[in-house]
């Protein structure tokens, strides 16, 4: 046949005689010529651009969208688009029904098709290049286009086309677009008057744009890579050459930053406030400041997904339109829509564009819920954290907001209501998809459908109960994981007390007892998740079950193949919503109680602005200003202080208060102040603080001092009295100077108080780092030493992620911080508690007197060390919460002798030991512990994770393909790992159940297509149909039945698999070397088993469930088209192929990408907790604006990383989606070309548009198990570990039942290591020990005492030699024997929670006389007697409820209540008070008298009553006798200890 434009089968058809313009041939190559032009145009102007693309400068301008109607144009060429498309369709339909090839019907559209997908690349172009000029010539396109086919329309009108036919329709239509095309170019013309005026429009680029840093590009780009997130397959693409990090996703664009959102919620929280203003009883709306604030992108989110919601009908319509028009392919000349509609191929490229657009509009309406949904939580964050800072300390230490609530409000509550607001538009969008879903069902089947949609609908509520049910369960789980953290925080806090009490069994069992229940809930929940699961997968069984049988029975009329399969399709799309909508009830739910909590938060009590530190002190300054030369002269300042008071008193004389400058910086009068219970703790205060000298405040254990200096803070809250800060300070010339820090005190607290950072951003706090200032700091504070211990010197991670300090090295740190800082009062609450002798003689003459007094600062010191009196300049004695004495050390000691006295002898004991001994010994201990902990680094590195030889290959030299194979390869050998330690069975079970349901499923199908195509002979219908409904009906029970087998055998596997694995762990864990525990940071273990464990436990059995459930859904749905169609099989190898290399890229940027979130996640939580812990400190500072913008700093950066971990996932969905459309479209046109027979037609559609549903959740699943996975390897990680041998050559039963019996000791040629591979710490030490001795063991630092000590436990490896005990070679016993016979008192007194009984004797083996008597001893009865419930009293976690002095005592207790005849003091009185340590000195001689005792000295003073001295150096044993006789060589070590100590 030959080709002709106008066909050449009618001969008039080239006839021109009625005018050219009547001839339609004529007219159609017409419209060919504006498509032509613009090909010709733009063609090299699109060439010669592309080749010049170099030469655009920032690339970012590369998606800078700047021309007016830009979304209107690209929305308006789309439709063009689709219209070409109807039209070339249209054409090719009605050319197939001529008797020659009528090429005027289809090729002008076609070559349409292509100027209108020119017009817009080059459209976009110019755009992004910005040659505005250049638009012309689509000016010029839009207009001829419009003016050939408006010809073509007059002339169907002429002509009497009718309007039903669709070429009308298509030709009206194009007309309008035309018309539109050319307004929107016009308004072009007119904003940017790039041509025909005078003067262009200057434009700059969003600031957003200009800078570099910002790199999320979703509201910059156009519309197409807006759908699509083209923009995003850069960052996925490097992900693959480099780990993706922070600098590659760089920052948040500015509407989107928290401070931007919490500016707007701020507002409408604000404007609902005035609402109930006056209506007391109401609290202001969190929903509708909310909805005031995001409620346009809901709307618009809620649009896109009505939109797809109605598209997604568009699917089971297709399949029944092609599997009918397969039944019956008609022939008609005339093309109206419906015989248009009912062509299959017509049909066939409809469902492609109906599914491209559905998943496209779906995507969309989940990105803009997503962005919306972290808008709002940062916007809540800052909310929060304002609040946080204002929040009174009453509150917090009241209990009635406590730090766990606070970090629930941060890490639960906010996500709840994000979440919610991800899946609000499903409440409003899922009741409409159900009714139209139920409407059409009953259209193709009539009544039997009701039958099925009753069967969903009843079932949907058992959903919602499931569902509830799952969020207790889970709930219960969290408290008992949290139970279950909290003791095991203990344990490995006390691991080394517990080793040496060989106690570890005890508390092992107590976390086994809290695991035991945690599983017992975890059951629960794996039960009610496979229900759940088994309820999605069999509800939709059982509804067609229920309708195909009804209507078999019911209808007449056999069941047609487009019946069955369009409603088998409206059904799976029905469960969906359904199955969600219990998940969105019970979210909403969730997000109610949110932000009930919310709202109590934020309008819980806040601190009273303390006007002179604060508030309104600019007025202040104004009258300092104007007044202050006059005042000075004219008003006498040693003014009576009756005066001062009245001046004071009256705020009408502001001017007159900074005349006692000089004198008083801070005034209290009449102070009653409380804690918010109402009652006073400090009652009748009236002191005063003097300007640029030292006040000590001083008084016995808890009576008010550290209250007093809060109170002065204003953390307190005031029942009557003022505090009255003097304004200026007169020294510092210039005001502005001093203006900056003059508000804020430089506050060291009791409790040490770090950031998470670095030991130099711990000290300077903020301020500006100035290097001498730092150096004297640091020097005062004797902190060199121990910075220089530290691996990265100053620039250490410190604090609970960094590296655990001692209590006294971070209290110097503390303090170093409070003299740092360039403020005019400093205030230091017990600064010497945590410190030696010597260190605190250094700090006091270096830091407090020499450093401060130099600067002219006022000090206010609380302290316990007496003998620093003297050098104070004021003195505040306390008793009781009241001043007892103030003044200066000369008036106490005229006015109040007895009270001098007292203070005297308790000075003179102070000041023998300071003659005795100034060893810095206990901070050498300290950096002991230190250097312990840091020089193993290299074999921690080993131990953090073996996966790290990864990183290492990253070298630029090493080949990269190495690095990708690492970074795309699926760890299969952990996941092999985790299921294996399920067991086998299960694992077979599951692996054996899953493959069965999948087939019987397939087979449901299958019985379907075969019954419903058959050829219907009227006879044999009854008996076949009975026989078919049969078969049908027990396939799907089993079906249904295998349903519940296999998501309860997973969710089993996963819990066996979880139970073994944290058994093993802890097991492990706890018997572990003590040289592990100095190594492997607290942190590191505890995340083994709080995170890790938590994924092991609730997240890998789901996620793994819907990976295989997706994955052999797809492989069942590939399989079944390939059946029916093999054709199939050829298009699915490039489908294939497209769909590795997506899922290979995306799971690499996943994985990095949730690395990023969940690191960006943990320093935000810390910053919450660690400002609610030190609120007093960064109150005192006045550093709440620093810490405002470190929050939302760390809020932005967690959610740019959560951003793109969401974009990625669109990415990756609208990929996976398209593919799954183009399967989609495969299928149909092969079934169509090749399809035996309708049913299976039907059958392979339906099953192509299940594959478009699961192969997402194939990869996003895969990817999600790969980085759950890390958590199962990192846990093995620590199964690898070397166990302490607990086993002696003994059997316990052989050893006495008192050993040892007399206490004596004979050490024969002891060598002693801490582990094998390293240098000995004792070398051939020999000495001999007589029952009941006191020994002292004393020598410099590093010279092996405490190793000593450790040995007789056997915590250290003994490698020679050995050490014998009332005749029994210790290393011959059973470890649990020797160390439950012997005890020891460490130097850090540990105390666990519970109750004191438990504290002394956890074994529960002792009377409570035994218990008293110890208690007795240790002078603590009387206070135990007065607790309520006396041995039964709770001690707080780490005993935090008693001063250190009271928990070494109840160490000293614990040790006497086992009558061990061996008591070893491990430099047992370092952190405490001289009193507790005159009463330990006093018990050790009387209590213990007939049992051996071995001090390890920490002040030599202590060990010169022994009777017998070992003094080490270097691990030998130097000298061993009596200490007068060791005094008595000159030369001798004993004695240069002595004498350098005095």
């Amino acid at each position: 046949m030959r080709l002709s434009f106008c066909g050449n089968d009618n001969a008039s058809a080239y006839n021109i005689s009625a005018g050219v313009l009547r001839n339609v041939c004529f007219v159609d190559a017409l419209n060919l010529v504006p498509h032509v032009f613009l090909l010709f145009i733009t063609f090299p102007i699109l060439f010669i651009g592309w080749g010049s693309q170099s030469s655009k400068v920032q690339i970012h301008h590369n998606t800078w969208l700047h021309f007016p109607g830009h979304n209107l144009r690209w929305i308006l060429t789309f439709t063009l688009l689709f219209v070409h498309v109807c039209e070339i369709a249209e054409g090719i339909v009605s050319d197939t029904q001529m008797k020659s090839r009528h090429l005027h019907l289809f090729l002008p559209a076609i070559m349409g098709f292509v100027a209108a997908t020119v017009s817009i690349v080059y459209y976009h172009n110019i755009e992004t290049s910005n040659f505005p000029k250049l638009l012309l010539a689509l000016f010029l396109y839009w207009i001829m286009a419009f003016v050939t086919k408006t010809i073509k329309l007059v002339r169907y009108c002429q002509d009497g086309v009718p309007f039903s036919q669709l070429r009308f329709c298509i030709t009206g239509i194009m007309v309008i677009l035309y018309g539109l095309l050319m307004a929107v170019e016009i308004n072009v013309i007119r904003v940017r008057r790039y041509v025909f005026f005078m003067n262009p429009q200057k434009v700059k680029p969003p600031e957003d744009l200009q800078d570099l840093g910002v790199r999320f590009l979703q509201p910059f780009v156009n519309l197409l890579s807006k759908a699509t997130y083209w923009w995003m397959n850069t960052l996925i693409i490097s992900a693959h050459k480099k780990p993706v990090d922070l600098k590659a996703i760089g920052k948040l664009p500015i509407a989107m930053r928290a401070l931007t959102n919490y500016v707007c919620l701020k507002e409408a929280y604000e404007e609902q406030k005035k609402k109930v203003a006056d209506q007391p009883n109401r609290s202001p709306s969190i929903w509708l400041a909310m909805y005031s604030a995001f409620g346009r992108p809901i709307l618009l989110s809620s649009t896109f997904r009505y939109l797809a919601d109605l598209l997604g009908f568009a699917g089971p319509l297709c399949i029944s339109g092609i599997v009918q028009g397969f039944q019956n392919t008609t022939n008609n000349t005339n093309t109206t829509e419906k015989e248009f509609l009912r062509n299959v191929y017509v049909l066939a490229v409809l469902l492609f564009l109906a599914l491209i657009l559905q998943r496209t509009f779906l995507q969309a309406s989940y990105y803009v819920t997503t962005e919306t949904g972290i808008n709002l939580r940062g916007a809540l964050l800052a909310m929060i954290y304002n609040k946080i800072l204002r929040l009174s300390t009453s509150n917090l230490s009241m209990g009635e907001m406590t730090l766990g609530q606070i970090n629930n409000l941060v890490a639960i509550e906010t996500n709840q209501l994000m979440w919610f607001l991800f899946l609000c538009p499903n409440l409003w969008a899922m009741p409409v998809q159900i009714i139209m879903g139920v409407i059409l069902l009953y259209n193709l089947l009539g009544v039997s459908a009701l039958v099925g949609a009753a069967v969903i609908v009843l079932l949907a509520p058992i959903q919602y109960f499931i569902a509830t049910k799952l969020a207790e369960a889970q709930k219960s789980t969290l408290d008992y994981s949290t139970e279950r953290l909290k003791k095991t925080n203990e344990i490995l806090k006390g691991i080394k007390l517990l080793k040496l009490y060989a106690w570890e069994h005890i508390f092992c069992t107590s976390v086994e007892e809290t695991r035991m229940k945690e599983l017992t809930s975890l059951k629960t929940f794996a039960l009610h998740t496979s229900l759940s699961i088994f309820m999605n997968a069999a509800i939709p069984i059982a509804a067609v079950l229920a309708t195909f049988v009804t209507y078999a029975y019911t209808n007449d009329k056999p069941l047609q193949p487009a019946q069955a399969f369009a409603s088998l399709s409206l059904f799976h799309i029905l469960v969906t919503p359904l199955f969600l909508l219990s998940t969105v009830v019970r979210f909403a739910v969730k997000a109610i109680i949110s932000v009930q909590k919310l709202n109590e938060f934020l309008l819980s009590d806040e601190i009273g602005d303390d006007s002179w530190r604060g508030g309104d002190s600019s007025v202040a300054y104004e009258s300092c200003k104007k007044h202050t030369g006059l005042h000075t002269k004219a008003i006498n300042r040693r003014q009576p202080l009756r005066y001062q008071l009245e001046s004071y008193e009256q705020p009408t004389k502001k001017q007159t208060r900074p005349v006692e400058i000089d004198d008083i910086a801070i005034k209290v009068t009449n102070g009653y102040f409380s804690w918010g219970s109402g009652l006073a703790t400090l009652s009748n205060i009236n002191i005063r603080i003097p300007t640029g000298q030292m006040t000590m405040i001083v008084g016995q254990v808890g009576c008010g001092k550290s209250s007093l200096l809060l109170a002065i803070l204003g953390e307190m809250q005031t029942l009557e009295g003022k505090v009255h800060w003097s304004n200026v300070n007169e020294s510092e010339p210039s005001f502005e100077a001093s203006r900056r820090n003059r508000y804020s005190v430089a506050y060291a607290a009791q409790k040490p108080w770090l950031l998470n950072a670095t030991v130099e951003e711990n000290i300077i706090f903020g301020s500006p780092f100035n290097k001498q200032r730092y150096k004297a700091v640091t020097d005062a504070c004797s902190l060199q030493p121990d910075i220089d211990l530290l691996p990265f010197g100053d620039q250490t991670e410190i604090g609970e992620r960094g590296i655990n300090l001692s209590g006294g090295q971070r209290q110097r740190i503390c303090v170093a911080r409070a003299l740092y800082q360039n403020t005019n009062i400093v205030f230091l609450d017990d600064p010497f508690s945590a410190l030696d002798i010597h260190l605190s003689d250094h700090l006091m003459q270096e830091g407090i007197l020499k450093f401060l007094q130099e600067d002219k600062r006022t000090l206010v010191l609380v302290t316990h060390k007496l003998q620093y009196l003297p050098h104070a300049d004021w003195i505040i004695a306390m008793k009781d919460g009241m001043v007892l004495r103030e003044g200066t050390l000369k008036d106490i000691q005229n006015k109040d002798v007895e009270l001098y006295e007292h203070w005297k002898t308790l000075m003179n004991r102070q000041d023998q030991e300071l003659e005795k001994d100034m060893e810095a010994d206990q901070t050498t201990l300290e950096r002991k512990t230190l250097r312990r902990a840091m020089y193993p680094r290299e074999s921690k590195s080993q131990l953090e994770d073996e996966d790290e030889e990864e990183e290492e290959e990253e070298d630029e030299d090493d080949n990269m393909s190495t690095v990708l194979r690492l970074r795309t390869k699926m760890p299969w050998k952990t996941c092999w790992r985790y299921l294996t330690s399920g067991g086998f069975f299960l694992l077979f079970l599951m692996i054996f159940s899953k493959l069965l349901k999948h087939s019987v499923i397939v087979a449901i199908d299958y019985w379907l297509a075969t019954w419903t195509s058959m050829d219907n002979a009227n006879e044999v219908r009854n008996v076949d149909d009975t026989y078919h409904v049969a078969v049908f009906s027990i396939l799907s029970g089993a079906g249904i039945v295998l349903c519940l087998i296999t998501s309860l055998t997973v969710e089993w596997m996963g819990l066996t698999a979880a139970k073994n694995l944290h058994h093993n762990l802890l097991n492990k864990i706890i018997l572990g070397p003590i040289r592990f525990f100095d190594m492997t940071p607290l942190g590191l273990i505890l995340n083994r088993f709080s995170a890790d464990t938590n994924i092991i436990d609730q997240h890998i059995p789901p996620t793994l469930e819907s990976l295989t459930r997706s994955t052999l859904l797809c492989l069942s749905a590939i399989g079944m088209i390939s059946y029916a169609t093999p054709w199939f099989l050829v298009a699915l190898v490039p489908l294939g192929i497209a769909f590795y290399f997506i899922q290979k890229y995306f799971r690499v940027a996943s994985k990095d990408l949730q690395e990023l979130d969940d690191s960006t996640q943990l320093p935000l939580l810390c910053h919450f907790s660690e400002t609610a812990e030190g609120l007093t400190t960064i109150r005192a500072f006045r550093h709440e604006a620093r810490f405002k913008q470190r929050m939302l700093e760390l809020t932005d950066t967690n959610n740019i990383a959560y951003l793109f971990l969401s974009a990625a996932n669109r990415w990756l969905e609208v990929r996976t989606d398209y593919l799954g459309a183009c399967i989609v479209l495969t299928a149909a046109v092969t079934s169509i070309t090749e399809g035996p027979n309708s049913g299976f037609v039907g059958l392979g559609l339906l099953y192509a548009l299940t594959i478009t549903n699961y192969l997402n959740w194939v990869v996003r699943n895969l990817a999600d198990l790969e980085v759950q996975m890390g958590a199962v390897k990192k846990v093995h990680s620590f199964l690898n570990m070397e166990s302490e041998n607990y086993d002696g050559y003994l059997d316990p039963s052989q050893v006495p039942k008192d050993w040892p019996q007399e206490g004596e000791i004979k050490i024969e040629n002891l060598c002693v290591r801490y582990e094998n591979n390293l240098k000995p710490v004792l070398k051939h030490v020999k000495a001999y020990i007589k029952p009941g001795q006191k020994v002292g063991i004393c020598g410099r630092t590093g010279s092996g005492k405490s190793s000593l000590s450790l040995a007789f436990f056997r915590m250290v490896d003994i490698f020679d030699g050995r050490i014998v005990i009332d005749g029994i070679d210790i290393s011959k016993l059973p470890l649990h024997t020797l160390r439950s016979r012997l005890s020891i008192i460490l130097q850090d007194p540990i105390l666990f929670s519970g109750s004191i009984r438990f504290n002394l004797d956890p074994e529960c083996k002792c009377t409570d006389d035994r218990l008293w008597e110890a208690l007795e001893i240790a002078q603590l009865k009387n206070m135990v007697k007065s607790l309520p419930g006396g041995l039964d009293a709770m001690v707080t976690e780490g005993g935090e409820n008693f001063s250190v002095g009271q928990r070494q005592l109840f160490c000293l207790a614990r040790a006497f209540v086992r009558k061990s005849s061996i008591l070893i003091m491990d430099e047992a009185t370092a952190s405490i008070d001289m009193a507790t340590e005159n009463i330990l000195q006093k018990v050790v001689m009387t209590a213990f008298a007939d049992r051996t005792v071995v001090t390890i000295a920490h002040r030599v003073s202590h060990i010169l009553d022994a009777n017998i001295v070992l003094v080490l150096s270097e691990g030998f044993l130097v000298e061993c006798d009596t200490a007068s006789n060791l005094l008595l060589k000159e030369d001798g070590l004993f004695t240069t200890l002595v004498k350098t100590h005095k």
